[in-house]
């Protein structure tokens, strides 16, 4: 019953469109971290509808086209933004009453299945090009998910400094080294590997958080965090009243990953479509970790949580591969302890200080090491696609964006260079100005 077969994938992502959406028409979460301090100026009647709509879709949409969209081309798996973004627009365009909650909840089912349909339609008609760029296309992710394990050390300079960050770096990368020769461990008839990049991401990881709860609160100020809980007490009420509902979105969130058709950010993507699951949740969880500060504030603040939670239902996804039914109760149990430790959290950050702020740090350094990682990645799937012209292609569209009226995240500049450049060669191959291997 519980099998991934593409009707369950249909269904699964028909589920997560329609809740995510009607979540989105009932105010009561939203997926855009930029959306939800907007929402309560809608709730409490500053702004109308038609204005909330507006904004909502200058805020999303753009990021579905350019960033989603991109990093789930070439594969069967969803980058989450693709799906919650989308249905952020969809939710706010239909009013607040019974028929909008119907519509939202149609339109966000049909939106998911469409995305699935034309995704696997996209790659079906890309494989039967005369050059077939879909295979060469791996190679976007290759140096993400070794070079991602910088991304800790990158934090520690960013908030102690130089010297802690390059000993964080040196640490990273010996034990890289070392589990790459040695991560094979014999125990009696069974082998066990230790994956070096996993290996050296925990070290890099663990370094972090020491780092950060060695930095204790001041015992004379009063926590910000606390204050806002005292302030704002009837919105995180209004948070916990919608529980159910927000379990339910985050245990069928934690089905799809659990089923791989689904992923919280371009790296666990990549590392899911290799097969390396055990990374991709150590990967998650450090987004999830980056997450809790900003998710925590801004639901307290606005009473609007998040379809997705903090995003530990990613991990919790990736945990349990390929059972969706166990992923899908362990993801509702995982949201419910966050909406119900909401005000424990809050005091938390206060009490470390260094955690609160490490997840801003923590972004801040993924962004920069995925931006270059996939550039580099972009371009050796270009090289594989045009030997001799990918590298020209992929620099020239990366600076050139710059100067766009509306450009693409640079994140997303590599890939969907390499895409163009797939397209542009089979055009040039009809018209006999390239041949496949000169």
């Amino acid at each position: 019953m519980f099998e991934n077969t593409e009707l369950m994938r249909y269904f699964v992502i028909a589920l997560i469109g329609a809740i995510s959406a009607v979540l989105v028409n009932r105010n009561v979460a939203v997926f855009n971290d930029g959306l939800r301090p907007i929402m309560p100026e809608f709730i409490e009647g500053r702004m109308d509808r038609k204005a909330l709509a507006a904004t909502s879709f200058a805020l999303s949409f753009g990021l579905v086209v350019g960033f989603g969209i991109p990093f789930s081309i070439g594969t069967n798996i969803l980058l989450i933004h693709s799906v919650l973004l989308g249905t952020d627009i969809i939710g706010t365009w239909f009013p607040s009453s019974k028929k909008g909650f119907v519509l939202s909840g149609v339109v966000g089912a049909l939106y998911g299945m469409g995305l699935v349909y034309g995704l696997e339609l996209i790659v079906d008609t890309f494989k039967k090009l005369p050059v077939n760029f879909i295979p060469a296309m791996d190679a976007v992710g290759a140096p993400v998910i070794t070079a991602f394990a910088a991304f800790p050390a990158l934090v520690v300079a960013m908030q102690y400094g130089f010297k802690r960050g390059i000993l964080t770096f040196i640490l990273t990368f010996l034990t890289r080294q070392f589990f790459a020769y040695y991560g094979n461990i014999k125990m009696g008839a069974t082998a066990v590997t230790l994956n070096a990049d996993g290996m050296a991401l925990l070290v890099g990881m663990s370094m972090m958080i020491f780092f950060a709860i060695r930095q204790k609160a001041d015992p004379n100020e009063s926590g910000a965090n606390a204050a806002l809980l005292s302030l704002f007490a009837d919105r995180v009420a209004q948070i916990k009243k919608n529980i159910w509902f927000l379990a339910v979105s985050g245990g069928l969130i934690a089905a799809a990953a659990s089923m791989l058709m689904m992923a919280g950010d371009p790296i666990s993507l990549n590392l899911v479509k290799q097969g390396n699951l055990s990374a991709a949740s150590m990967t998650s969880l450090a987004r999830a970790i980056s997450f809790v500060p900003l998710v925590a504030t801004t639901a307290i603040v606005t009473g609007v949580y998040s379809p997705a939670g903090t995003k530990f239902v990613f991990v919790v996804g990736f945990l349990f591969p390929h059972n969706p039914l166990l992923a899908f109760i362990a993801g509702a149990l995982t949201v419910m302890f966050e909406v119900y430790t909401l005000d424990l959290i809050a005091k938390a950050l206060d009490k470390y200080p260094g955690m609160k702020a490490a997840g801003e740090h923590i972004r801040v350094a993924m962004n920069k090491v995925l931006e270059i990682s996939l550039l580099v990645g972009g371009m050796m799937a270009a090289d594989k696609i045009a030997p001799g012209l990918g590298f020209l292609f992929v620099a020239g569209i990366f600076t050139l964006n710059k100067y766009m009226k509306k450009p693409v995240d640079d994140m997303a500049v590599g890939p969907v260079a390499a895409i163009l450049l797939g397209i542009i060669v089979n055009i040039l191959y009809v018209v006999g100005l390239y041949v496949p291997g000169k």
